[in-house]
Order: C-alpha cells, then sequence, then structure tokens
C-alpha cells in the first residue's frame, strides 16, 4: 500500500463524514441533546484529523497520475488549492468542535454558543469538502468534466469521427 492508495481509502471520510456530523450536530442542537451534540463534535474532531492524511498523500497520489492520458495538470491545481483551504477550514472546525466537546463535558452555558460555533464552521466545512470532492473527481472521472476544460478550449465529439475534436481550430 503506497501513499496514492492511501489517499484513495481515505479522500471519502472528509466530505461524508463531515456532512454527517453536521446533520447529527444540528438535529441535538434543534433537540436540545447534549449527547448528540457530544457525538457530532467528536466526529468532526475524527474528520479533521483524517484531512490531515488525506491532504499529505495527495501529492504522492499525483505523481502517480501524471503521465496517465487525459490527465489534465489544471484540474489537478484547482483540486490541489481547493483541499488546502478546505484543510484550513475543517483544522480550524476540529480545534472549535474539540474545544466545545471540552466545554460540554462541563455542561456550561459557554458549551451552548461553542456548538453553535462549530455548527456554523461546519456547515463551511461541507461546502468546501463537498468542493474538494467535485474537483477531484474531475481528476480522473472524464465524464464529469464540463465541456470547457481549464485550458479555455472548448471541445466537441463529432459523431463521424468518433474523437474529440478543437472547436478552436474549425473555426480558424
Amino acid at each position: 500500500m503506497d501513499a496514492s492508495h492511501i489517499h484513495l481509502l481515505l479522500n471519502h471520510f472528509p466530505i461524508l463524514g463531515t456532512l454527517i456530523a453536521t446533520v447529527i450536530l444540528l438535529w441535538g442542537i434543534f433537540q436540545k441533546n447534549h449527547a448528540i451534540k457530544m457525538l457530532a463534535a467528536a466526529v468532526l474532531v475524527a474528520m479533521a484529523l483524517i484531512a490531515i492524511p488525506v491532504y499529505l498523500t495527495g501529492e504522492p497520489a499525483e505523481e502517480k497520475i501524471e503521465h496517465i492520458p487525459d490527465f489534465v495538470e489544471s484540474l489537478v491545481e484547482l483540486h490541489e488549492d481547493a483541499a488546502l483551504v478546505a484543510l484550513i477550514i475543517m483544522e480550524l472546525t476540529g480545534a472549535v468542535a474539540l474545544g466545545a466537546f471540552f466545554l460540554g463535558i462541563r455542561r456550561g452555558i459557554a458549551s451552548n454558543s461553542g456548538f453553535m460555533w462549530v455548527a456554523v464552521l461546519s456547515v463551511v466545512s461541507c461546502i468546501a469538502m463537498a468542493r474538494v470532492g467535485y474537483l477531484g473527481g474531475q481528476i480522473r472521472h472524464t465524464e464529469l468534466r464540463d465541456p470547457i476544460q481549464p485550458t479555455g478550449q472548448i471541445y466537441e465529439l463529432h459523431e463521424d469521427e468518433g474523437d474529440s475534436t478543437d472547436i478552436d481550430d474549425e473555426r480558424k
């Protein structure tokens, strides 16, 4: 098992786990259930920890695929940039969730406002992680790519030829 394999094994956890934890947290806040809020905070901390090796194994994963057909460097760069932003947001969310968890152990008034901050940050984390996943999916799943490539070229499939042709070249 190498770093790219680890990247592929773990990369869905921060995306789906953060979404699940956010729903659980919002439910706990709505129900005013302390145990549910604590569970959600613990899951968010775990997702923040898992996000670290996912991010760190991204570069070795890129090195494994940069020589295959349909590799688009600009898609990888978009994914990398989004991953860094999402990692920062996720780590902040995890740190605040950890703080709310410890405040929640004491069941102080401050823990309620702490869980509200965690809820706000976790929603932002969900959005950031979803964007990373979307961009990462386009790297290897060409069917998800927009017809306008990040390079600015437009490609069209010609039925009679069976391959893609650069429209910009045809217009010249």
